[in-house]
């Protein structure tokens, strides 16, 4: 058989075998061997914390022949096939590949049959978040009330993009980052099981990598094993994670200690021509920070310093720092850490953060002086000028009372920014009033939710406030709740392209999108009706003035919206 990645082989395949997510799997666990298992499950949480095992272990066992206090047997039929991925009543689908409305409507057409080898029919939707806003809406009435043998399992990394009326209609279980103590204790019964060698420092910095994944810790593994030849030690894992060295961490540090920024600049050159990562650098940094204060602050704090980092090399230069400095370090390595990610000139960055922490500490302490000096001559401008306020006040009272009417300042007119009108296209609107149906204004609205799901989340927040309010064969008036917005997507050509594009597609034909505000709106109907203006015939203008056998308002009424709608009344 091919070989298989370490965290494929020791996928858990029970309950107990889940690291780190007691709470849910005792709940899990308890659920199936009580007969009281949901229809819907979202598990959500950070990636490689067991969302998708779990999810593969609940399926198994509410399916399971045998099962045991709620755990699957793994040796009846249905276990074995399930392990194998050939039970075809446990249905995985990956959302961020099929995250169509189509794709979730073949499921709601499936759903209804009943399975045909377990007791369930589970659906395990990975990624979910990845639905579009069309495929949640066609979930959503399955997804509530789905048949008595169906269950589904969301899974996400992502829960804030998932709908709340998604999640209001299943059990919800969020998944906590594994601690460092657990994935230590997994790699370390997974190495003693395959018999390898290993150091115990290099699993230390391989767990903390990880970042509280058991998947990224295992694949990891995986990694500085090939790299060792079947062995792990402590310069495999450094060199595969890109975790600094003892001695370069000392000499770094050191050099920061003396406050002596050459030595500094040449420790850090050195450990970034050995191809170490600079994000990891400045996390090295800080977590030596961290271990220093809780050593300088309390001997019963030091129990909790991480012995893999601290050697006797740093406790050594533990008294050149005062706690004061090494929050300021932290403090400047944490912005600097911020502007690594968002730029390609991380040398940069680091060669002056390396010259900020090895400067005196002198120089640190005159800052917050300065600083104060600084507000202080602030606050002195600031009375000066209350001052003066207040003796013009009390000049004018003394005025009044003498009887003396001080001239009234000229008043300026304040300057208004431009009114909605100047944006506004009338005559457009006037062109879509021409030829107005309502059969126009009903298509239009029948496309309305699908030209909204082609949108982004971003102009969809701003479309939510609009509807169509008349139509013709060329073109869709649409009306805007708020002015802000109108003038928002009025002023975004581009936007305002794709609307009218999106809208053509739909239709299958040529059609121009007008805004308007919902204020203006009435107003402007009112104006079209009065004037009976018909931009594309301006001969019927005359001919409706010559011939007025019936009224011309009601007429316009009615062509534009219907007979059902507008009811006459003789006087």
């Amino acid at each position: 058989m091919a070989y298989q990645a370490l965290y494929r082989v020791w996928r858990p395949q029970t309950f107990s075998d889940v690291i780190g997510q007691d709470v849910i799997t005792q709940t899990l666990r308890n659920a199936v061997a009580s007969h009281m298992t949901s229809h819907a499950y979202l598990f959500s949480g950070p990636r490689g914390t067991g969302k998708t095992s779990c999810a593969k272990i609940l399926a198994k066992a509410v399916n399971c022949l045998n099962p045991h206090d709620g755990e699957p047997c793994n040796e009846c039929e249905i276990c074995k096939a399930a392990n194998e991925n050939r039970l075809n009543d446990v249905i995985e689908i990956d959302a961020a590949s099929n995250n169509g409305v189509e794709e979730i409507r073949d499921i709601r057409d499936k759903v209804k049959y009943a399975p045909t080898e377990a007791k369930f029919k589970v659906y395990i939707i990975d990624e979910v978040h990845m639905l579009s806003q069309g495929a949640f809406n066609a979930l959503l009435k399955t997804l509530e009330e789905p048949p008595a043998n169906v269950m589904f399992i969301l899974a996400t990394t992502e829960p804030q993009k998932i709908p709340a009326t998604i999640i209001s209609r299943t059990q919800s279980f969020n998944f906590r980052r594994i601690s460092k103590q657990d994935i230590l204790q997994r790699m370390t019964y997974i190495l003693d099981d395959k018999n390898i060698k290993y150091d115990e420092e290099g699993l230390n910095i391989i767990a903390a990598s990880a970042e509280g994944g058991m998947r990224d810790a295992l694949s990891i593994l995986d990694q500085a094993l090939s790299y060792g030849d079947d062995e792990l030690t402590l310069k495999n894992a450094q060199e595969v994670t890109g975790a600094l060295s003892n001695e370069q961490i000392v000499s770094y540090m050191t050099a920061i200690a003396d406050n002596k920024p050459a030595e500094a600049l040449t420790s850090l050159y050195q450990i970034l021509a050995s191809g170490r990562s600079a994000l990891r650098f400045t996390e090295m940094i800080i977590r030596v920070c961290r271990n220093l204060i809780l050593y300088n602050s309390n001997s019963d704090l030091s129990d909790q310093m991480d012995k893999s980092v601290m050697t006797d090399e740093l406790l050594a230069i533990a008294n050149k720092f005062d706690n004061s400095r090494l929050f300021y370090i932290v403090d400047q390595v944490s912005a600097t850490q911020k502007n690594i990610k968002n730029s390609n000139q991380t040398d940069i960055y680091m060669e002056i953060l390396t010259v900020k922490i090895s400067e005196p500490k002198v120089d640190q302490t005159t800052a917050p002086s300065e600083q104060n000096t600084h507000d202080e001559q602030v606050e002195n401008v600031e009375i000066d000028k209350l001052r003066d306020e207040i003796s013009h006040l009390q000049n004018e009272v003394k005025g009044l009372s003498n009887g003396v009417q001080k001239p009234e300042p000229v008043k300026t007119k304040p300057r208004r920014r431009g009114t909605n009108n100047t944006r506004l296209n009338k005559t457009a609107i006037y062109k879509v009033l021409g030829s107005a149906t309502k059969g126009d204004l009903n298509s239009a609205k029948d496309i309305w939710p699908d030209l909204m799901s082609m949108l982004s989340i971003s102009q969809r927040a701003m479309m939510k406030v609009s509807e169509p309010v008349a139509a013709s064969p060329d073109g869709i008036v649409v009306a805007f709740d708020y002015a802000l917005w109108f003038e928002q997507v009025q002023d975004d050509s581009e936007f305002l392209q794709e609307l009218t594009d999106n809208a053509g597609r739909l239709l299958k034909k040529d059609c121009q999108i007008v805004l308007v505000p919902k204020k203006d709106w009435p107003v402007i109907r009112k104006e079209y009706i009065d004037n009976n203006i018909d931009s594309n015939k301006p001969t019927n203008v005359k001919s409706k003035e010559e011939t007025k056998k019936t009224d011309p308002t009601v007429d316009e009424a009615l062509k534009l919206f219907g007979d059902d709608i507008v009811d006459v009344k003789d006087d």
